[in-house]
């Protein structure tokens, strides 16, 4: 078989571009991948969301294989977070299936909620500094039972935000860690992150399989084009600045969360004006 039969080149170069990406930074997966194949590529919120979630459970599956053998992930935060996330993503996905997989209303919500993802990603990423040097010192007087229960509860919001959007466990993810453990090295708060992410992923995209909201032949694209574009981008992350990659990944956020923003306006707008009709 021919592998452009099976391969298509257009996600592929895609997942080239968003792996590299998340191999400079360690975020922007979820948060560039689902909105580009829904503006971009005319892919339905569901399915869009569903099949990055199994993508990015691969890719991740990866990363957290090589910060366990480099001794860079913290076993115990990721259960805190799992204790949170399990639970919530089950929930949600069990709200999700109430919904039409391909209907209007479950339409809408995917993108409101990636919108609100996506800008509370952007914050965070050009504020994660300022954040960090006015409440670490606050965190760290916690009682540590506090800052667990802190850890479960950011681990259920993660839960919910990432099985409707696919995006908050790079991100947001990377900030609650930095803020909540200050004394972690930043080389293991990936690292926890991303193992956590494996297991948040996966079950996520493992519901939105069984809601039917997986397109295969997309998925293989995109892991296609990723895995190169991963390697790449962990080669280039000691040679560009992070702060230069960040600002314009921030940049890349808000432009495209704004962009679905207007278009659920006008969609909205478009509606309204029918019915008046």
């Amino acid at each position: 078989m021919n592998i452009t039969n099976a391969i298509d080149l257009r996600y592929a170069m895609s997942g080239f571009g968003v792996g590299m990406l998340v191999g400079m930074t360690g975020v922007g997966g979820g948060s560039l991948m689902t909105p580009l194949l829904i503006l971009i590529f005319g892919v339905h919120p569901a399915t869009a969301v569903g099949t990055d979630l199994l993508y990015a459970s691969a890719t991740k599956t990866f990363g957290s294989l090589v910060h366990g053998l480099a001794r860079t992930v913290n076993w115990t935060v990721v259960g805190r977070l799992a204790m949170g996330s399990a639970p919530s993503t089950a929930a949600t996905l069990l709200m999700l299936s109430c919904f039409d997989i391909a209907g209007p209303t479950l339409r809408d919500l995917i993108a409101i909620v990636l919108s609100i993802a996506l800008f509370g990603s952007a914050v965070l990423l050009i504020f994660r500094r300022k954040l960090l040097m006015r409440y670490a010192a606050k965190m760290r007087a916690l009682p540590p039972r506090t800052t667990g229960r802190l850890t479960v509860a950011a681990g259920a919001v993660m839960g919910v935000l990432v099985s409707i959007s696919s995006v908050g466990a790079g991100a947001l993810g990377v900030s609650v860690l930095i803020l909540l453990y200050p004394g972690l090295p930043m080389a293991t708060v990936v690292g926890t992150d991303i193992a956590h992410a494996v297991p948040l992923t996966l079950i996520a995209g493992g519901g939105h399989w069984i809601l039917g909201s997986i397109d295969w032949h997309l998925l293989g694209s995109l892991l296609f084009g990723s895995l190169p574009g991963i390697a790449l981008g962990s080669y280039l992350a000691t040679r560009v600045s992070e702060t230069v990659v960040r600002a314009v990944l921030s940049f890349i956020l808000i432009v495209v969360g704004t962009k679905l923003a207007v278009e659920q306006f006008h969609r909205h707008v478009f509606a309204i004006a029918s019915d008046m009709h």
